[in-house]
């Protein structure tokens, strides 16, 4: 329980937030309504976000202690107040026109406004973030040097034949797709976006390899060697492509940017927590399939984006198969270890 301490502690000082705000702007019954709707976005997060942390645990497991610090410390501190706060002020402030303090105010003074300009442009959000999670999917699939394959022979073959440059097709037609499926004024929007998801993909894997590979300096070469700046970055937008999924979640269940902002953070911590968790544990290697489940919960996840241009998916579906991939990963994980004990 140690390594959920500082998320437990949160949660009691956020609840406590969310209590004196409702009570502030609705008296008892509000702080009774605040607490539990700040209660349900937590778990939604946690929810939608659990095939977040066991991704980031694969990708940090093999870091060294300098950079899973810098990540579960300032990466802590940018995924709940910049993800989930300062990005959607952001994308609001670009589509609109406005400045970021008029969108604070809006977000504060006038919700139901706000929660219509953002949800109006999440076609646009959800092409960045699909075609980004997509190619998370795509890679994992095509490694070669993967050596357990959770689907067997299938995922095998794909292994061998596929190729990054594949992957970057594949994610270049499904954005493609995409913006067809999108209306007349949102096509080209979409299409910008999706290309920007790939390029800002591709380009935090070249930055990744580079400080890998080339750095110069033998000093500077084992700093990287087990983590990068490519490597923070590549986690972060990770983050943010999980975040605006359940941003746009919550404002189906409440408009008040407080209560989101206090229930999603209360989320984020735990993710943070059972991603430490993961790794301190090295559950990874004990439930050898979880990291699959977790990336084919990530190409589901990407798929309803893509497909949330044009159709709506609840987000109970969203959080549902990613809990499934997790808990068939999970069964295939004991199934496994019990064959390897019987030799």
């Amino acid at each position: 329980m140690q390594h959920f301490r500082w998320s437990f502690i949160v949660t009691v000082v956020l609840l406590g937030v969310s209590a004196w705000w409702g009570y502030s702007n609705g008296g008892l019954a509000g702080a009774v309504q605040a607490l539990l709707i700040a209660s349900i976005l937590a778990v939604l997060e946690i929810s939608l976000s659990f095939d977040n942390a066991v991704v980031n645990a694969s990708v940090l497991r093999n870091w060294d202690e300098f950079w899973q610090k810098l990540f579960l410390g300032l990466g802590i501190i940018i995924a709940v107040f910049g993800m989930r706060l300062v990005f959607p002020i952001v994308i609001v402030a670009v589509v609109t026109d406005m400045g970021p303090i008029e969108v604070m105010r809006m977000a504060l003074e006038q919700p139901d406004e706000y929660a219509r300009q953002l949800t109006d442009n999440h076609a646009v959000v959800a092409s960045f973030g699909g075609s980004f999670l997509l190619l998370v999917f795509l890679n994992f699939l095509f490694d070669q040097d993967k050596e357990l394959h959770w689907l067997g022979v299938i995922e095998e073959k794909l292994g061998k034949h596929g190729s990054e440059g594949l992957s970057t097709l594949i994610a270049l037609l499904a954005v493609y797709g995409a913006s067809k499926m999108a209306s007349i004024d949102d096509q080209h929007a979409v299409l910008l976006a999706g290309l920007g998801g790939v390029i800002i993909y591709l380009s935090v894997s070249f930055l990744s390899g580079l400080l890998e590979t080339e750095a110069g300096d033998p000093a500077l070469s084992n700093v990287v060697q087990r983590g990068s700046i490519g490597g923070f970055l590549y986690l972060e937008v990770l983050d943010a492509s999980f975040s605006f999924d359940g941003v746009i979640g919550a404002f189906a269940i409440t408009s008040d940017v407080v209560i989101i902002m206090t229930g999603l953070a209360i989320g984020a911590m735990f993710v943070r927590s059972m991603t430490i968790f993961l790794v301190r544990k090295g559950t990874l290697e004990q439930y050898v399939y979880l990291e699959h489940g977790a990336h084919y919960a990530i190409a589901i996840l990407a798929v309803i984006m893509l497909a949330s241009v044009k159709f709506h998916v609840p987000e109970w579906i969203t959080g549902l198969s990613g809990v499934a991939f997790i808990g068939l990963s999970l069964w295939s994980s004991v199934r496994y270890k019990r064959l390897q004990a019987k030799g």
